[in-house]
């Protein structure tokens, strides 16, 4: 299943979100111009290493080595033009109604917070890993967790393939997200830990995350409004 759309308008201009998709998209452009030798440096300076993420101590370096500041600058940051397009796809469909709920300040720090709880996550699932962690998955999964709590009967447009079967239809976003969900934890079971690939874990934790923190970030008089 693909979405591409959903039926819920918004209140404001999703200036955060559209500003994501484009920081991602150009840190990614940037990416592709290096050598290969300097590109694959960069990734393990500015992307997350779960065993380094775990030596506190070195988080107060000024060095651009600094293992605190690659939770930030790994979430910008993507291994190929399939791993940016899907994570972009979601953000902008789901991202624009989440950031609606609560204001733009707001939803800075819940992406980040979301960001954050993803990558410890993965970190915890596979603690002496030397495998760099980028993407923004796992913030987008938080934003998935919070759509899920906000508009749990949205209607979202989804392309469905299945082997000669290919249709758009339009499907609750409880089901949407919930199967996307489950096949998280699915993958999650059976990838091999510290091995390379797909972070399942940062999904799961960013998704929780978001699922449980929405209520605190959501503009209160909105929550009244959308509660009766």
């Amino acid at each position: 299943m693909i979405p591409f759309k959903d039926n819920v308008p918004t209140r404001i201009m999703p200036v955060v979100t559209v500003g994501l998709i484009l920081l991602n998209c150009a840190v990614f452009f940037l990416q592709q111009s290096l050598p290969d030798d300097l590109y694959v440096e960069t990734v393990y300076v500015f992307g997350a290493i779960p065993v380094l993420v775990l030596h506190l101590d070195s988080w107060f370096s000024v060095s651009i080595h600094n293992p605190g500041l690659s939770l930030v600058t790994s979430m910008f940051m993507h291994g190929g033009w399939l791993h940016l397009a899907g994570n972009m796809l979601y953000l902008w469909i789901f991202g624009n109604n989440v950031e609606d709920s609560m204001g733009h300040f707001r939803f800075i720090i819940f992406y980040l917070l979301c960001g954050f709880a993803a990558a410890a996550a993965q970190v915890l699932s596979a603690p002496e890993s030397t495998i760099p962690m980028i993407g923004a998955s796992g913030a987008v999964a938080g934003v998935l967790g919070a759509y899920l709590i906000l508009h749990p009967f949205a209607r979202v447009h989804t392309l469905v393939i299945l082997i000669f079967f290919i249709q758009i239809i339009e499907l609750p976003a409880i089901l949407v997200l919930s199967v996307w969900f489950l096949m998280q934890i699915m993958y999650s079971l059976t990838a091999p830990a510290g091995a390379g690939g797909v972070a399942w874990h940062a999904h799961i934790g960013g998704f929780m995350v978001g699922f449980l923190l929405i209520r605190f970030f959501q503009n209160r008089r909105l929550r009244r409004r959308t509660s009766c």
